[in-house]
């Protein structure tokens, strides 16, 4: 069975890390799906977001990540993705994600396994880990390596210039 999980992972955290660990454990070939819309900019470049997920699941042999632009149902297609995984946080996220679960299933026919976060992971979001970085915050215990809050820290005052915020 091959898993598809897709998702923005800007940056990636632990939370997400969870879920590719645990979805990894359930089928043959988990492909991490970092989605970008060419309309927006995030904040790390989609190939940076790569490389980072990359690095973080290089001691999980069945993960494999990839970037697509397109719809997910898409990416689930294109990658002869069984089912689909996403994590689904305590904090609201069923009532969206079962929505769009039933949405693609209708113009895709594509599954969703629904995955419950663990509970030290569960209030964490990149949104989150963003803003912290934003104001010169520790989010080292956020993020599955120093290198993912190296990059944020690098590209924080990339973004913000020379006098800071």
């Amino acid at each position: 069975m091959r898993m598809l999980y897709p998702g923005s992972f800007d940056p990636v955290t632990n939370g997400h890390m969870d879920v590719i660990r645990r979805a990894a454990r359930m089928c043959d070939e988990l492909v991490v799906a970092v989605m970008h819309n060419p309309e927006k900019k995030g904040f790390l470049p989609v190939q940076t977001r790569v490389e980072l997920i990359e690095a973080a699941c290089s001691t999980l042999g069945n993960v494999r990540v990839v970037a697509h632009g397109g719809l997910m149902i898409e990416c689930a297609a294109q990658e002869n993705a069984d089912a689909v995984v996403r994590g689904v946080r305590p904090t609201g996220d069923f009532d969206s994600e079962f929505q769009m679960a039933q949405i693609n299933r209708m113009i895709g026919g594509v599954e969703t396994v629904l995955l419950p976060t663990s509970p030290e992971t569960a209030n964490i979001s990149s949104s989150i880990v963003r803003q912290i970085a934003a104001f010169g915050g520790a989010i080292d215990r956020f993020v599955p390596q120093d290198a993912v809050a190296a990059v944020m820290q690098a590209a924080q005052k990339e973004k913000s210039g020379p006098n800071g915020r």
